[in-house]
């Protein structure tokens, strides 16, 4: 919330009066000339909110008891580790580590895929003048 805030704040409020001028609705203005401006800000907020939540992992702990309902996170702190002839205290390190991998690559392809925005969302507010 706190990137949305000092992005709004310095988008120009000469843009929202001319639109105001040239005849255009609040709606208008805001759906024409704001939202466009603000996409970098917006699609950097959002994707640091995905992580936050997709990282997430004492709430769904504290909460998800149901094998049902778990999060990818909590799903791979609790896999069973296979049992073996002679040990079944083995941890499944092999299967953890490839589930984690392929948890990861959404979030580094997401990332790549809008690394532009993100730098642009993340400087936008950074300096006034």
């Amino acid at each position: 919330m706190w990137v949305l805030v000092s992005f709004f704040k310095t988008m120009p409020a000469e843009l929202e009066q001319a639109a105001y001028v040239d005849g255009a609705s609040p709606f208008q203005t805001f759906y024409m000339v704001l939202l466009p401006l603000a996409a970098p800000g917006l699609v950097t907020t959002g994707l640091l909110a995905f992580i936050a939540a997709w990282n997430e992992f004492l709430y769904a702990l504290s909460f998800l008891r149901s094998p049902e309902n778990r999060t990818i996170t909590l799903a791979i702190t609790l896999f069973e580790p296979e049992t073996a002839v002679g040990s079944s205290f083995l941890v499944p390190w092999g299967q953890i580590m490839a589930a984690t991998v392929v948890v990861t690559l959404p979030l580094i392809v997401l990332t790549l895929i809008f690394q532009r925005k993100i730098l642009a969302g993340l400087t936008a507010g950074a300096v006034k003048g």
